[in-house]
């Protein structure tokens, strides 16, 4: 059985933290590319950085391997290292607090349990091309919403 390789760039933006959000993804499988993009009225950076890897995951009909880029910390290190004990703990933080967009880890938890993904970090505005079409889609859809 042949495992295709996706490569996946997901990037968010706001204007204001929270303020009005736009998401992003590429999806790169062999010559052929796929964009999405999308925004909301009030939401994070954070929130759309996780829902940028959701959408772009969500497109995917098939169990792949998957390479997906962000630049997000918080996206990277919250689903291979920090998702790990929210589950143990019922969705609370180490310091018993509730977990930021649970909502959102919830849904991207179930979207990655098909595919072998690896996640990699990429410094965000420095040239890294996947990254910089990423971040202009997300900037996309914050237009798409003042627009409206």
């Amino acid at each position: 059985m042949t495992i295709n390789l996706v490569e996946i760039y997901a990037d968010g933006a706001c204007k204001g933290n929270p303020g009005v959000g736009g998401w992003g993804a590429l999806l790169l499988f062999g010559a052929q590319e796929k964009t999405l993009f999308g925004g909301e009225a009030q939401t994070t950076n954070n929130r759309m950085e996780l829902t940028a890897v959701i959408r772009a995951l969500e497109a995917i009909k098939r169990p792949c391997q998957i390479k997906i880029y962000t630049d997000s910390s918080y996206v990277q290190k919250g689903i291979t290292e920090w998702i790990i004990g929210w589950k143990q703990r019922q969705w609370r933080t180490a310091d018993k607090k509730p977990v930021k967009n649970e909502d959102l880890w919830k849904q991207l938890d179930a979207l990655v349990q098909s595919h072998q993904i690896e996640w990699i970090w990429v410094k965000g505005h420095a040239g890294n091309i996947g990254n910089e079409r990423a971040d202009a889609l997300a900037n996309l859809g914050v237009e798409e919403v003042l627009a409206n």
